[in-house]
């Protein structure tokens, strides 16, 4: 397994996005990600449902391990599995 990579989801915006892309990416390209100060600067930081909800629809395509998961949590772990094909809807 590859060694698992740190993102500061503060940085930049410190919205949704940061999360959404390094899932997304994490998943494709098979390493392991942390994503740590989730929508730091938001007025309610921390994993919102749709953000929850969308690392679960990831981490069911690939098979992930996925550590912290939960509506307010602000530190996530997301280990990537094989991607496999389906329909996800």
């Amino acid at each position: 397994m590859s060694q698992c990579m740190e993102i500061d989801g503060s940085v930049l915006e410190g919205g949704g996005q940061i999360l959404r892309n390094s899932i997304s990416l994490s998943a494709i390209l098979g390493i392991p990600v942390r994503v740590m100060n989730i929508r730091a600067g938001r007025s309610k930081p921390g994993l919102a449902a749709q953000h929850l909800k969308g690392i679960q629809l990831v981490a069911e395509m690939c098979r992930a391990k996925l550590k912290g998961a939960s509506i307010g949590s602000t530190d996530i772990e997301f280990i990537p599995g094989k991607l496999r094909g389906g329909h996800y809807v």
